[in-house]
């Protein structure tokens, strides 16, 4: 069974691979390989954690990993086989080819890639400062004094604080003759403050983060203050009553929805074999109100979301998903796109060298508006402003989040800060109750999704935006 049918390529018993750069191994490994596509992905990943509980450094761990995935189509068949050692690749390659001709004798489903262009780039990193070349200790002190400031506020109880630092190096080949490395790096540092009075606690998160470097991370003391300032804050105000409102929601917890309840409906394997929500979902059909209009948009440099080249080797490109309240676009795999008969968007994504590529958002967000943060408390006039996402859940078409925190507005005026909220609706009810969109945009600095495997480079975010109608669970 192990590598059915595959022949080394002439003279590789002679070379020293070693001494060949990294692409060139990779194209060796699949040359002639007998099926109708290959391709093969390697990946070095370095990580480093600094973890801090209150005001105890608890963790310090930096680590290296690498592997290769292979994939394999034949017949309509596409297996995966992942594997550690480079002696390893053709046994791999060989169980996938046998892993593929196996689902088609089962009856499985049968496959297609949708075609792309060739492609041969190599992408280095573009940083604001390199924290691979800051000391451990550099890296240490500056989460120590970021958690420093979270605890030395009124009313904080505890802390914790993570220091994350990954870098992948990625080299992608295939059988069609694409060959692409490029390198990503994400770094932030994240947490939470959590204040006490009596038996009351409350908790605020706190992130900063992105794709460029060093930089974005020094000189954040003010952003820690002041979230642990509201932590505080939170211990005086009062529980949200529970109902029916209209809302204004933050930049985050606006992105929140976005990414949750609509963004997973735009990933094309969600819907692929769901055939009343892919009917639901047809491109062309009025999902939202006209000032909806929703974006992936992965190119933006320097944010958590962005890449180049997806772990098929395709182009990433910004993705109109919805117009004006039309749906006019969706996210894609090559196999995906072959299904759906629709165009490649270069968003199949893996977490690491140890799985498959899978459809994932990048960067998602409600393009803005014309109207101000001001504007849109007039036409709210009486109502509720909720900031920030605070964990939830999806099931189907209907979500419910948690938002950090939120005030009170009368007469278009902001009120009393307010605690202890959910929001709960259905997705596409709610789209059609997006009534106001402002100018003002925000991404978040801190992303992460876990569809099946955990994507650090997803972000989300964009404009305040007014929903009539929602439903606020609370006392």
């Amino acid at each position: 069974m192990i590598g059915v049918g595959f022949r080394e390529p002439a003279g590789a018993s002679r070379l020293k691979q070693r001494e060949l750069p990294m692409l060139e191994k990779l194209e060796r490994f699949i040359a002639g390989f007998p099926a109708d596509f290959a391709d093969i992905r390697y990946e070095v990943e370095k990580e480093t954690t600094i973890v801090f509980s209150g005001k105890d450094l608890k963790e310090v761990t930096a680590s290296t990993t690498d592997g290769y995935v292979v994939r394999v189509l034949k017949g309509g068949g596409f297996a995966t086989a992942t594997v550690t050692r480079p002696e390893d690749v053709p046994r791999a390659l060989g169980m996938a080819l046998d892993g593929a001709e196996t689902m088609v004798r089962a009856g499985g489903k049968k496959v297609r890639l949708a075609p792309v262009p060739v492609v041969h780039d190599t992408v280095k990193l573009d940083l604001k400062g390199d924290p691979r070349g800051k000391p451990l200790t550099e890296k240490i002190a500056l989460t120590r004094s970021y958690n420093s400031f979270l605890g030395e506020q009124q009313n904080i109880a505890t802390t914790t604080l993570t220091y994350s630092e990954v870098y992948r190096d990625k080299f992608y080949v295939n059988s069609e003759g694409t060959a692409v490395n490029e390198e990503l790096l994400t770094t932030s540092i994240s947490g939470e403050a959590v204040a006490r009075k009596g038996d009351l606690l409350q908790n605020i998160r706190v992130a900063v983060g992105g794709a460029d470097g060093w930089n974005r991370l020094a000189g954040r003391e003010s952003l820690f203050v002041e979230r642990a300032k509201i932590a505080g804050s939170l211990l005086d105000a009062e529980p949200v009553r529970g109902g029916t409102w209209n809302v204004i929601l933050s930049p985050n917890l606006a992105g929140v929805f976005t990414h949750e309840a609509f963004g997973h409906f735009s990933e094309a394997d969600i819907i692929e074999d769901n055939p009343s929500l892919r009917a639901r979902m047809e491109i062309g059909e009025e999902l939202g109100n006209s000032s909806v209009s929703i974006v992936a948009d992965s190119t933006l440099p320097s944010q958590l979301g962005y890449y180049r080249y997806d772990d098929e080797g395709v182009a990433v490109r910004r993705v109109q998903l919805m117009k004006a309240g039309v749906l006019v676009g969706r996210l894609h795999s090559r196999a995906t796109a072959a299904a759906f008969d629709e165009p490649v968007s270069g968003h199949a994504v893996a977490e690491d060298h140890r799985y498959e590529p899978i459809v994932r958002m990048g960067t998602i967000f409600i393009e803005p508006g014309r109207k101000s943060f001001e504007d849109l408390l007039r036409d709210l006039g009486n109502g509720l402003y909720l900031v920030d996402g605070k964990g939830g859940q999806t099931a189907g078409e209907n979500f419910t989040f948690g938002a950090q925190y939120g005030f009170l507005v009368e007469n278009g005026k902001l009120g009393g800060m307010i605690r202890d909220i959910n929001i709960m609706r259905n997705l596409f009810t709610t789209l059609k109750s997006i009534v106001g969109v402002s100018d003002a945009f925000q991404l978040s600095e801190r992303g992460g999704c876990g569809k099946g495997q955990t994507n650090i480079k997803s972000s989300l975010g964009g404009p305040h935006v007014l929903v009539t109608d929602m439903v606020v669970g609370g006392v």
